[in-house]
Formats: C-alpha cells, structure tokens, sequence
C-alpha cells in the first residue's frame, strides 16, 4: 500500500490546540501528524480528538519507539500496537527514526545514532522490511541529528540512506533541521550534503528549532530540540530545497514548550507561502 501526504504545510497536532483547529477552518494545514506511542491505547479523549481531526484532515503518523537501528529483534508487541493504529486510522503516512532507542531491555528517552557499517546497514534493512510487510505499506525513514560519530563508520550517511531505499523499497523523511544541525555539530556543509540527497525517495519534509550551545572547547553544539520556531537557515536550506524539488509535503515539528496556536499557524503559514511561491514558479 502507498499512501501520499497532500503537498501543503502540516503541523504535529497537540491537544492544547484541538479547539483552535476546529474553530480555525481557514488555517494554511495541509495535513497533521502524530506521534504513534501516545495513541496506543485503546480509548479516551486522545482517540476521540484524533477521530474528530481525522475526518476532516490528512493524518501522518510518526513512530519514536520502534528502534529501528537497534541491535535486537524489534519489539513485536509495539509493532502490533502499531499495527492496529496503523489500521484505525489509516493514515497517508507513516515514518520512523534512523536511531535506535533501546537495548538489552531498557528503554532510553532518546533518538541514539548509528555507526554506518555493512552490519547496520544489514540489520536496519530487515527491520525496514519487517515494519513493511507486518503494515502493508511504504514507510519513510527520518536522517538524524548527530552530536558524535563512529570511527567504525564505513559508510557514508547519504550512500547509507540511498541503500536502504534500493534493498527496501522504502521512502524518505527529509529532516532539514537534522541537516543543519549534524552540519553544524561536525563542521561540514549542510548544502553540500544536501545537494547529493536521493530526494527522488523523499515524502515528506520537516522542520523545527533546535537550542544553541557550546561543547567542552566552546565550539558550537546545536541540539535538536522542537521547542523554538525555525531558524532562519534552516529556512533558506527549505527555500533551496523546494526550489530544487518543487513543493513537497512540509510539517512544522514543535514538540516542546508548544506554543499558542496562532504562533504554530504562523509558522505553517510561512512554509506554506514558500511552497506556493515555487509552485507558481514551476507553473510559469
């Protein structure tokens, strides 16, 4: 099964915001996402907002748990919860993380980067294909934000994401923020990795704020923390992007420190504005 997001500008739902998004028909969302672990259960006002929502918009549900890059076998009751999400809502979309988040176990709160080796790539690919034959559809894989990297990688992270596409026949997450983020942290050029992404695998695009630090030689850290608008270049990289592309499915991820609506519909309103402008361009 292969699903499409609208091409628009979406926003990741939060339930301070449902009676806003009812009252606000006019809003520029194209589409809404969720993260799949907060509605794995079986009722209550989380899944009656959501069916509410559903009714009247596209639905992208973005998994955090699933660990994909994990070392073990992935966690077959999760994939069932996520199953039957999967198939309650049916969403034009689902995507997961290039992470993995657990081990022996234990569960950390946190998206962990791979080394980038033939083993991982192996392993993440029969992940990949496991998710997919257990939901019956494409599903697109999100490029992370890195703060460190493996002296075992030998694998290029692009060379990495494009391979899982042809082994798989799964899609891509583009993550502009994560690009310029992991640009930033390891002193390279976000264009140039850019310039060589297989965007032809690309469904989806996100974009959030991150926080800006300092490591313990007073470079800069940038951490990618969805609690802060977007950053200006982030938004030049998006323009060059879609430039390129033409308009793509595009959310406003803002996970943290939610904002009012009106701030949230700012943000969407911005990327939908781009959007519209190069579609018009590609119309000339």
């Amino acid at each position: 099964m292969t699903t499409k997001l609208p091409i628009g500008a979406g926003v990741g739902f939060k339930p301070e915001h449902f009676d806003a998004i009812l009252a606000d028909p006019s809003a520029p969302i194209a589409f809404l996402e969720i993260h799949a672990e907060n509605y794995m259960g079986a009722g209550g006002r989380p899944h009656a907002q959501l069916a509410a929502l559903r009714e009247r918009s596209a639905l992208s549900i973005h998994g955090v748990g699933l660990s994909i890059g994990g070392e073990a076998a992935l966690d077959r009751a999760h994939l069932a919860r996520l199953k039957a999400l999967i198939e309650r809502y049916r969403p034009e979309s689902f995507s997961e993380h290039l992470a993995w988040s657990s081990h022996g176990g234990a569960f950390f709160n946190d998206l962990l980067p791979l080394p980038y080796t033939p083993a991982t790539l192996s392993r993440v690919a029969d992940h990949v294909a496991e998710v997919q034959d257990v939901l019956g559809r494409r599903m697109l894989l999100e490029n992370p934000s890195t703060y460190v990297r493996f002296e075992e990688s030998t694998i290029g992270e692009l060379d990495f994401l494009a391979a899982l596409v042809a082994r798989t026949g799964c899609g891509l997450l583009l993550d502009i923020n994560n690009v310029f983020v992991s640009a930033v942290n390891h002193g390279t050029d976000a264009r140039a990795y850019l310039a060589d992404f297989p965007f032809e695998a690309v469904g989806e695009i996100h974009l959030g704020g991150h926080d800006e630090d300092a490591d313990e030689t007073g470079a800069p850290l940038l951490i990618d923390a969805h609690g802060s608008p977007v950053a200006d270049p982030v938004w030049t990289l998006f323009d060059e992007v879609i430039a390129r592309t033409g308009p793509l499915p595009s959310l406003i991820e803002w996970d943290n420190d939610v904002p009012v609506w009106p701030v949230l519909r700012a943000e969407a309103a911005r990327a939908c504005a781009l959007l519209q402008r190069h579609s018009r361009s590609a119309a000339a």
